[in-house]
């Protein structure tokens, strides 16, 4: 299997409407192979919305993966002093989690992972689901599209016409975009 034995944070953050697209691909990534460590935000596994349960999402993650999601900044603190981790996949990543990622603030269990990851100059895969990727979060994103480590799951407009700022990332490029993330390069193209 193309990623066996390579060790992935997965962090899921709040764009809830795009968190049953993401399952497929963590699914995808276990049976190439990967390690699975899910990252999550208590908010993120504790809330009920109209897209799903947070209990459900819960075990769903727990038996994908074989493991409890770490849901505390305690919990993620040793991926960089002890370098857990190969590569983190951020998905969904919300406006938020983009703009904290771009100005360096790590207080939520999901930034901080991935600054844990950043300061060991491994790879982070962002999976951008914002509704202002075109408006507010647009120079954050520029900011991460010109910084080292970080790679993009292709994206592009999801509703132009009702929702003309709004980005979502093609879910289904998050392993081609791990595959080629982990040898130093971006899936291309960037924008579909």
């Amino acid at each position: 299997m193309q990623l066996t034995g390579v060790r992935i944070g997965f962090g899921l953050t709040g764009s809830y409407c795009t968190i049953p697209e993401v399952i497929p691909a963590l699914r995808q990534l276990r049976a190439a192979g990967a390690e699975l460590f899910p990252i999550a935000s208590p908010y993120v596994l504790q809330t009920d919305t109209r897209f799903g349960k947070g209990e459900e999402l819960h075990k769903t993650l727990v038996e994908i993966t074989g493991r409890e999601p770490w849901q505390s900044l305690v919990e993620v603190e040793p991926i960089g002093p002890k370098r857990l981790l190969d590569l983190i996949v951020v998905a969904p990543c919300t406006g938020t989690t983009l703009s904290h990622l771009a100005h360096g603030v790590s207080n939520t269990v999901v930034t901080l992972a991935c600054k844990a990851q950043l300061r060991n100059e491994r790879p982070v895969v962002l999976a951008i689901s914002t509704n202002d990727g075109l408006g507010a979060n647009l120079l954050n994103l520029g900011m991460l599209l010109n910084r080292k480590f970080i790679y993009f799951v292709p994206f592009g407009q999801d509703e132009p016409d009702r929702k003309p700022n709004s980005l979502v990332a093609k879910m289904e490029l998050i392993t081609p975009t791990v595959i080629h993330a982990l040898a130093g390069k971006q899936l291309q193209p960037l924008l579909q």
